[in-house]
């Protein structure tokens, strides 16, 4: 997977030093689809960086204005006549960076040429790692973590009269993001931070709205990708019931890194769940819900 060069980066960065908050948290959104929640300029700087594929279509993003690229220009000592058009400035960026002669802050350079370095590094040992570890499988290990997360949540449910499994904050990262949309009638987004708040948002699905959740484990259904970084993505869509009602479908994407401190076992980094009910279904066939994201979207998640 291209990533940008030190220099496109830095570059970049500098860009995007120019632009205002809103127009940051605007773009941030965009180029991730709305699947990262960023609370402020320098994370919303950081995830645009790293969620970009490649320097030219960052630049040609609508909010990246043909004005900041001017005066970042002007600024590198490049003089391009005033009446410009966005695309020559553009042009103009892009040579500049691929000649090399773009001034880099230092303090940006050890860290995109340390990112870069450690990029590079770990495609190449995680990989192999993953190819030792007899066979890693990307799809066996969501299937695995499906089984296992539904099954763990429902048991909370106490309509279904089964002993609670261990469910709590201890199956989270510490800075663990949910993002919940509801669609039933109107459209609700709601969104919590950090293992305590997030595990008990979910535990509430189930323990007191007392809904069952039913992924759809066949390959339509369900979807996984790993990054050469370590985050498998694992996305699952399926029904949701209360007794023996059907109240619409779900769709919920995890991100799992590894623990190296609790024996390598996978632990939750974010979780956006998606839940539509059947009025905003619009009579549709829920039996077996398939996935609507598309390997592209996932991907731009694991970038």
């Amino acid at each position: 997977m291209p990533w940008l060069s030190g220099t496109e980066r830095a570059g970049c960065a500098k860009i995007l030093k120019f632009m205002s908050k809103g127009d940051l948290l605007s773009l941030s959104d965009t180029v991730t689809n709305k699947m990262i929640v960023v609370e402020n300029v320098t994370e919303a700087m950081e995830t645009i960086l790293s969620f970009t594929k490649n320097a030219e279509e960052l630049l040609r993003r609508k909010k990246v204005y043909r004005d900041l690229i001017f005066k970042y220009l002007a600024n590198e000592g490049v003089v391009m006549p005033p009446n410009s058009e966005k695309h020559q400035l553009v042009k103009r960026a892009l040579e500049l960076w691929s000649s090399g002669k773009a001034t880099v802050d230092e303090s940006l350079q050890g860290a995109t040429d340390e990112t870069t370095q450690r990029r590079s590094t770990q495609t190449a040992s995680d990989t192999t790692d993953l190819k030792v570890e007899v066979g890693f499988d990307p799809q066996a290990l969501g299937q695995q973590f499906c089984q296992w997360f539904f099954q763990l949540l429902n048991s909370q449910n106490p309509s279904l009269g089964q002993l609670p499994q261990d469910w709590g904050p201890q199956h989270f990262w510490p800075d663990v993001k949910l993002r919940l949309l509801s669609k039933a009638g109107s459209e609700q987004m709601d969104e919590f931070l950090g293992a305590k708040l997030v595990s008990l948002r979910l535990l509430a699905l189930t323990k007191e709205e007392r809904l069952l959740l039913c992924p759809n484990l066949d390959p339509h259904g369900l979807r996984t990708l790993a990054s050469p970084h370590g985050l498998v993505l694992v996305a699952v869509a399926g029904t949701i019931h209360r007794d023996e009602a059907c109240l619409g479908i779900f769709e919920q994407i995890f991100g799992l890194i590894r623990s190296p401190l609790e024996n390598n076992s996978w632990k939750i980094k974010f979780v956006n769940l998606k839940i539509r009910g059947q009025d905003a279904l619009g009579g549709t066939e829920v039996a077996a819900p398939a996935l609507s994201y598309n390997s592209s979207e996932l991907q731009l998640l694991c970038s």
